[in-house]
């Protein structure tokens, strides 16, 4: 079966990190979703290249279904199906209380993290289950270990949204587990990532570093790690789980 991988939100941080560990773990393509950072997914398409990796990237934006569905089609025609999808797209906004949060913030966040992911894997399974004609696949959700802390002070809503994510992680492994199609989450910690300051704090590693066991942060390539031992064979028996990776913040 050709392995074709589909990560969104993948042109930095751990989405361009599990690109570039897909492409030595013989995926034959990789398709590149991005939002905004054209530059960023087109120079991460151009390094998969030279690494003799079938790749592209693709301008979407994940919460409009139109653009979901057509990134699928494109995919299809360039790639072929997808056989695996890394559901990484996310955003948060500036760190707040819950009582200074408004709808339409709480409406972004949750259009991108939770019905973005939901309407990439509904695309997913199309292709990928053995009911629909498909040969199996796996997809890995990016949850974080905010669902289960609750990111008091600065990050309710997404944190709320992450624990829409384990949810769906386990809820869909149930129904399409007979298809084919195996569903698993990471739930990353404090990664050195540039999402920090979308949040309005860049250095938000180094000021909650020394309160982790492990007393650092996390790097992508960690996460990236996790991300693709469940896409792989190796992970054949393991669906509707997730794997922590929070340096033991727990």
């Amino acid at each position: 079966m050709k392995k074709i991988l589909l990560i969104t939100g993948g042109s930095r941080g751990i989405g361009a990190a599990t690109a570039r560990l897909a492409a030595q773990r013989d995926y034959d393509a990789i398709a590149i979703n991005y939002h905004s950072r054209s530059d960023a997914a087109e120079d991460l398409v151009k390094e998969l290249q030279h690494q003799g990796v079938q790749a592209i990237a693709i301008q979407a934006d994940v919460a409009k279904e139109s653009e979901v569905v057509a990134m699928f089609q494109r995919i299809d025609n360039e790639l072929g199906p997808v056989t695996a999808l890394v559901n990484n797209a996310g955003i948060l906004d500036q760190q707040t209380t819950f009582e200074q949060m408004s709808v339409e913030r709480w409406q972004s966040i949750f259009n991108t993290n939770v019905i973005g992911s939901f309407v990439c894997a509904r695309e997913a399974i199309k292709r990928m289950s053995t009911h629909h004609g498909g040969q199996g696949g796996a997809i890995v959700n990016l949850s974080s270990i905010a669902a289960r802390l609750g990111a008091p002070g600065e990050y309710v809503d997404y944190a709320a949204s992450k624990g829409a994510i384990d949810t769906f992680t386990i809820g869909l492994a149930k129904e399409v587990g007979d298809q084919g199609i195996r569903v698993n989450a990471v739930r990353p910690g404090i990664i050195k990532t540039d999402i920090h300051a979308s949040g309005g704090e860049a250095g938000r590693v180094d000021r909650i570093k020394d309160s982790l066991p492990m007393k650092r942060g996390g790097d992508p390539e960690e996460v990236a790690s996790a991300i693709l031992w469940l896409l792989s064979d190796e992970a054949s028996y393991t669906t509707g789980t997730f794997i922590d990776i929070s340096g033991g913040r727990l």
